[in-house]
């Protein structure tokens, strides 16, 4: 599901305590990823054992779920549960950041 807002695993991180509102992400059991793609790149079908989160910064990515294809543009928001089996291309240059939450224990 694509969204413009912070995903629920987003919005349930520690509030920030200062002059405004925000999230804090501590890096513990979760790597953030600035990653870029250039036109024409192809990710096969896989599956991460983390829950992954992502927002597209620049670009669109074309993900591939359950054998559905979704198109995410600038400032939208996907979601990949762990251990669900996706596919990802980009036909322009993309730019997005990911976040990738260790299962809990």
């Amino acid at each position: 599901m694509k969204s413009k807002t912070f995903p629920e695993r987003i919005r349930s991180l520690p509030k920030f305590e200062g002059p405004f509102e925000a999230m804090r992400l501590a890096a513990d059991r979760c790597e953030i990823l600035f990653a870029s793609y250039p036109p024409g790149t192809s990710i096969a079908s896989h599956q991460h054992d983390t829950d992954n989160h992502g927002v597209i910064t620049k670009g669109e990515l074309y993900l591939t779920l359950d054998g559905v294809e979704s198109r995410f543009g600038t400032g939208d928001w996907y979601h990949v549960f762990a251990g669900q089996k996706h596919s990802a291309r980009f036909e322009t240059e993309t730019a997005e950041i990911e976040f990738w939450f260790a299962p809990k224990p």
